[in-house]
């Protein structure tokens, strides 16, 4: 499981190719996982001792998710979809009225002429989203919402990755999240971003704004 979410994080990062150098006892491992061997390396101790490694290596599995412009007419399936991943938020707050799960179809529409929207692809269906807009400088990102059951599998890293990429002429970054939400807040620390103010909304939220620089 360890080294499948090695795997996994590296492709989500846009590397090809994983190499490894393994000590003897785990070659017939990696062997097993598609890792195909090469000269071995005998690694000088000194006093005439030596470790011997073998390096190894294979191509990085292609992802399964395709990252593209969204339109208005997706707009109905996106909302589906950030409806049924803030599900989990809903619960951890107890409060069904937050905006992601209210919204309306043509309030998400209109959000197309100012922002850009970004859709993810599984086998043709949208299994993830996000959206943002660059205001003075700063890129404001929004609704990341992700299918459940690919929470935790790299595809939010990825579309950030990609929202990242289609503002370059953003200096900042801003996103924020609920205070109780650790996972969401782990994610954003790894990409980068660093809290930076806080707003209560009431006794049960407290967003949490988070930034990045270039």
């Amino acid at each position: 499981m360890l080294l499948e979410r090695c795997e996994r994080e590296a492709c989500v990062y846009g590397f090809t190719r994983l190499e490894m150098m393994a000590t003897l006892p785990g070659v017939r491992l990696y062997a097993a996982r598609g890792y195909v061997a090469s000269t071995p390396v005998e690694w000088p101790l000194g006093d005439g001792l030596s470790i011997r490694f073998v390096p190894m290596s294979k191509p990085a599995a292609a992802l399964p998710w395709r990252i593209e412009r969204a339109n208005p007419d997706d707009a109905p399936e996106i909302l589906a979809l950030q409806k049924l991943a803030f599900e989990s938020e809903a619960r951890l707050y107890e409060d069904w009225t937050m905006p992601p799960l209210i919204q309306t179809l043509e309030a998400l529409r209109a959000e197309f002429a100012e922002s850009i929207v970004l859709k993810a692809l599984e086998a043709g269906r949208v299994v993830g989203s996000v959206r943002a807009r660059l205001e003075a400088g700063t890129c404001q990102v929004v609704r990341l919402a992700v299918l459940p059951r690919l929470q935790g599998c790299g595809l939010g890293t990825r579309m950030m990755r990609e929202i990242d990429a289609a503002f370059p002429a953003a200096a900042r970054f801003e996103l924020f999240t609920g205070s109780r939400s650790a996972g969401n807040i782990r994610l954003y620390e790894r990409l980068g971003f660093r809290r930076c103010r806080e707003q209560v909304l009431s006794a049960a939220v407290t967003l949490v704004f988070m930034e990045k620089k270039r």
